[in-house]
């Protein structure tokens, strides 16, 4: 049964097969990490001793994610915790490695919300527009030329176009200022 806490029990028995106790069902390890996904709180017990296997059971599914192709632990990384262990600081390495993706979780969700949707919509949209403005300069041709005595003023596009080749000048310029 799931306790007050909704911090669902799984049994697991000697055949491997996980029990949730919540949903009365059979599961799999890949039900197990979605529950991970979802942020379901869950403790996976030995069927038998009662034992808490939940750190077991949790390595075994990012074991299975590795062997289907989902790297994301280097090869170094993994040589280095692999290292650590029976290591005198073997104690600090959880607290650390939990300080450090909490870290990583934090930056993420600034990220998120820092370059959220509208930012990159609005970008998208104002390339699009220079773009446009760009294609349509373009594919005007050459300008036939006008009669000398009456000065034309500038269209919509031309004003576009001389924006647009200072944007490039500015660009050239601080690409220089930069490669020096």
């Amino acid at each position: 049964m799931a306790r007050s806490s909704d911090k669902v029990t799984i049994k697991k028995y000697a055949n491997r097969r996980l029990y949730d106790t919540e949903s009365s069902a059979y599961i799999t390890l890949d039900r197990l990490a979605e529950m991970v996904r979802e942020g379901r709180e869950f403790e996976v017990v030995d069927a038998k001793t009662g034992d808490d296997i939940t750190r077991q059971v949790l390595t075994q599914i990012i074991v299975e994610e590795e062997a289907r192709g989902s790297t994301m632990l280097p090869v170094n990384f993994l040589k280095q915790l692999i290292g650590l262990y029976g290591n005198s600081m073997q104690g600090m390495v959880p607290q650390y490695l939990e300080a450090a993706m909490d870290a990583f979780q934090r930056n993420q969700s600034a990220m998120r919300d820092a370059f959220g949707g509208k930012v990159f919509a609005d970008i998208a949209k104002r390339n699009m527009e220079m773009f446009e403005g760009a294609s349509r300069a373009f594919s005007a041709g050459t300008p036939k030329p006008k009669a000398a005595a009456a000065k034309p003023t500038p269209s919509a596009d031309e004003d576009e176009l001389d924006q647009l080749k200072a944007e490039l000048a500015a660009l050239r310029d601080k690409v220089d200022r930069l490669t020096k």
